[in-house]
């Protein structure tokens, strides 16, 4: 098997101009149908001025704070029709079609894990993303990477960071690793609430075909240059990143780390 993309979680971030974060709540989700009756809390919710997180034994955690709610998923070992977080991002928006919806972001993280041999994850970076040169050999540590790429695709742009990093297993060895995040930016369209809510629901169902660009691109274009061999088994990651995050602008429909 040649090394794939491991698509970790999938987060739906709806950017709203302001909102009371106090509002979310599990009765509230479950009373509207928002989220299964059945779905039960993992651990207390966390309640803040401008901040609530709720996390469910599903896998799905639910962040509101003044000017976005956040839904993400764990996908691991999940299949597509596992998937839950776009209705539920939908659900949540007809639920609170008040709001002023200003933008939706659709964001597919995953990592890529490489040998510990050879520091071959730095390598797949710096040799063959980067040119090689003496810029690299500066200072004195070996440079650490953080790419930031732009892609423009017809439905939106896709911000994609690459990131060194390793994962650290509970007998305290390291696998190294390179983690691939993308962010699918839309704004919302229209002049009413209503038709802000239609396209917002729209812009919520390009996740499939989203998902689908960001696994093809780092699978069958990233990777393509990789020599065929075995992906090294992980178990479930614990990131430990080798470099600083150096965002170019603050970005509203990015998962905080």
């Amino acid at each position: 098997m040649n090394q794939q993309l491991n698509i970790q979680e999938l987060s739906i971030i709806l950017a709203v101009k302001e909102q009371n974060p106090t509002t979310l709540n599990p009765d509230t989700l479950k009373y509207t149908n928002v989220i299964p009756n059945d779905w039960e809390l993992a651990s207390a919710p966390i309640i803040q001025k401008n901040f609530v997180q709720l996390k469910f034994t599903s896998g799905v955690i639910i962040i509101a704070e003044y000017n976005r709610t956040i839904l993400v998923q764990s996908l691991v070992d999940k299949s597509i029709a596992d998937i839950v977080i776009p209705d539920i991002a939908k659900k949540y928006a007809q639920t609170f079609p008040n709001v002023e919806y200003q933008a939706v972001g659709t964001n597919p993280n995953g990592y890529v894990p490489f040998s510990r041999e050879q520091d071959t994850a730095h390598t797949f970076l710096t040799q063959t993303l980067l040119s090689p040169g003496s810029w690299q050999e500066e200072g004195e540590l070996p440079m650490r990477v953080n790419l930031n790429l732009v892609y423009k695709y017809e439905r939106a742009s896709m911000y994609l960071n690459i990131t060194e990093a390793a994962i650290q297993a509970e007998d305290k060895t390291t696998t190294p690793i390179v983690i691939f995040g993308a962010n699918y930016s839309y704004k919302v369209n229209g002049e009413s609430n209503a038709e802000k809510l239609a396209y917002l629901h729209q812009v919520i169902d390009n996740w499939q075909a989203d998902l689908e660009a960001y696994s093809n691109l780092v699978n069958n274009k990233f990777l393509a240059s990789l020599p065929q061999r075995v992906s090294p088994e992980v178990e479930q990651p614990i990131y430990e990143n080798k470099a600083e995050s150096t965002e170019v602008e603050p970005n509203l429909l990015a998962v905080p780390a």
